[in-house]
């Protein structure tokens, strides 16, 4: 069955199999009422445990059984308001239900802030020994051993009360940027050569990167957008030195050496990691600035800019339309076997998904975990080829989830955000090699191999180049350098010319670019995951599509084992098993490598029509 993308963007005028059901999560309202009540019960049930972790192997236990209950129940009592929200946020009844939940689990963490400190007063010898004898405390061994792992870090009572008073000053950058970039932002209008006038807000400027054929509209686009960042470049430096000096207070508070092997520790990432893809991403540049040069030729500019970079090759007019989507990408991903397509093919087909826009829903796409009931994706799709590639992708983060669930106890159930990107990365490159087998017109495959080219040019390459420049700012306030707009400014023309060279003509246009970046402020080093992830991604991809027969299955194996396995060890441990090893260069080289391929094929096309 095949139905055109609805004119209506009234909920309630959808056809309901574009809709998810979350009847699955809980019936009605009042369902929902009684868990909410049953979790604050459970809560009050859980203070009993205080005070009493050191007495015997069987209080720890229950202690992390009832804390298994307890987190089990309050994913469901949390998500119900939380999707319905997200279909309509203007339903103030149903923001304050999850606001109630959100209060709850508030309390709850601070009424329970007791149990680590607790934990550790126990000698780690016993800990260990007690783990060893009591087998149904195996589900818990890697959390708790965790805790002892990072005790060095965790200061004395007045200490850990102290870091607490200031707990929330520390979101006040983040949000001063916010109110500054969002809130009180009034970006200006701007004509473009057709009369038309347009105000260069965010949503403005992107779409129209990629749509303005007129390099002057481009430019003048370009040129108010950023004015907001250009004419106030010392508040953005004050507000960025503020979450650099915060950042290096807490390092330092907690005993670590720099603010960038804080921000690894808790998930035990070697700080080489980020050295090295920051190194080899810089001397593997050459593919992405063959690419923007192909760029500067085929769109036939004297001078080619950042703004530039964006536009596609060639016009081509593409309906994807969504009912397409669910056999293409169940057929993508056959190689993972009968069950994982057939659990694919489950949630198009029992209403996991949340389609197309309506009135009140919320932007963008994500995927969302419910222990203990299945995954729920929301869309918002246009039929484009880009919200095709976003299902594929947000399947990905679907079946990690269902896989991980399926396979993992609840205390090891939840994957770090280090892996998170992997598996819906690897979807999209499976569907691109579906979509290219298929497709024909060399137009469409044009803008096929652009996709992925400008995945890889704004996932890996622009995120390593973002990690390399608030890398340098950490290390410029921990070297006790003063933080100026100027030097911002120069440490990231220095970076874009790193990644970028002669390739980008008028590079000090974008001297204020990091000041538009909302991560810098609001979760430093963060960006690189993008890129690890990326990396890890097309390593795996080539495993799978360049094996054969034993070898083959053994890639999938090691793969579905990853996807399995939840946090139950650190995500480089268990990416190293999965056949990635982030100790060496070779994932960051295998992306390199692929990005190569792709400009290579990308030119064999073009030239094909005569655009060369």
């Amino acid at each position: 069955m095949s139905e055109a993308r609805p004119t209506t963007r009234i909920r309630d005028e959808i056809p309901e199999r574009f809709t998810w059901d979350l009847n699955h999560i809980f019936p009605d309202w009042t369902s929902w009422e009684r868990g909410l009540a049953e979790l604050k019960d459970l809560m009050e049930s859980y203070q009993q445990f205080r005070g009493t972790l050191a007495e015997r192997p069987e209080r720890l236990l229950a202690a992390n059984r009832l804390s298994d209950e307890l987190g089990q129940l309050a994913y469901r009592v949390y998500q119900y308001p939380g999707l319905i929200r997200s279909q309509d946020t203007r339903d103030n009844q149903v923001q304050a239900r999850l606001e109630e939940v959100r209060i709850a689990l508030a309390r709850f963490q601070q009424a329970t802030a007791w149990y680590t400190p607790e934990l550790l007063e126990i000698p780690e010898q016993t800990v260990v020994e007690w783990l060893d004898a009591t087998p149904d405390l195996a589900p818990y061994r890697f959390p708790i051993t965790e805790a002892y792992r990072m005790q060095r870090h965790v200061l004395d009572e007045n200490g850990e009360r102290l870091l607490a008073f200031a707990g929330p000053f520390n979101g006040t950058p983040s949000q001063t940027y916010t109110m500054m970039a969002d809130a009180d932002v009034r970006f200006p209008d701007v004509e473009l050569s057709t009369g038309e006038k347009l105000q260069a807000t965010h949503a403005n400027y992107t779409n129209g990167l990629h749509t303005l054929r007129d390099q002057g509209d481009r430019e003048a686009l370009f040129r108010a957008h950023f004015s907001i960042y250009d004419t106030s470049p010392n508040v953005y430096a004050a507000i960025y030195n503020s979450v650099l000096q915060r950042d290096w207070f807490l390092a330092q508070s907690r005993n670590y050496d720099s603010t960038l092997e804080a921000s690894l520790d808790s998930d035990n990432i070697p700080v080489a990691v980020v050295k090295n893809l920051i190194a080899t991403a810089k001397s593997g540049s050459e593919p992405l600035r063959r690419y923007h040069r192909l760029r500067k030729e085929v769109l036939g500019l004297d001078r080619y800019r950042y703004f530039d970079a964006y536009l596609p090759l060639v016009e081509v007019d593409w309906v994807f339309g969504y009912d397409q989507v669910p056999p293409l990408l169940a057929e993508s991903v056959e190689v993972f076997g009968p069950e994982y397509r057939q659990t694919v093919e489950r949630a198009f087909a029992e209403r996991w998904i949340d389609v197309y826009e309506n009135e009140g829903k919320r932007s963008g796409a994500f995927s969302a975990g419910v222990y203990g009931v299945h995954p729920y994706m929301l869309l918002n799709y246009a039929d484009t080829l880009n919200d095709a590639f976003t299902v594929a992708h947000e399947m990905g983060h679907t079946m990690h989830t269902v896989l991980s669930h399926a396979h993992q106890p609840y205390a090891t159930s939840s994957y770090s955000i280090f892996v998170a990107e992997v598996a819906s990365m690897t979807n999209e490159d499976l569907f691109l090699d579906l979509l290219l087998e298929r497709e024909q017109q060399p137009a469409r495959r044009i803008a096929l191999l652009q996709h992925a080219i400008d995945d890889i040019a704004a996932g890996f390459y622009r995120q390593t180049m973002f990690a390399d420049f608030e890398l340098e700012a950490h290390r410029m306030v921990e070297r006790g350098e003063p933080i100026t707009s100027e030097s911002l400014q120069g440490l990231y023309l220095t970076t874009l010319n790193d990644f970028f060279g002669a390739t980008l003509d008028d590079q000090d246009w974008y001297r204020n670019t990091w000041a538009r970046i909302p991560h810098f402020y609001g979760s430093p080093y963060y960006v690189f995951q993008y890129a690890t992830s990326k990396a890890a991604a097309s390593l795996l991809h080539q495993q799978l599509t360049r094996a054969d027969g034993a070898e083959r299955a053994a890639v999938t194996e090691r793969y579905l084992t990853l996807l399995s396995s939840g946090g139950n060890d650190h995500p480089i441990e268990q990416l190293r098993l999965a056949g990635v090893d982030f100790a060496t260069p070779e994932p960051v080289e295998a992306l390199v490598e692929t990005m190569d391929e792709l400009v290579g094929e990308l030119e064999r096309e073009l030239d094909g029509l005569a655009l060369l």
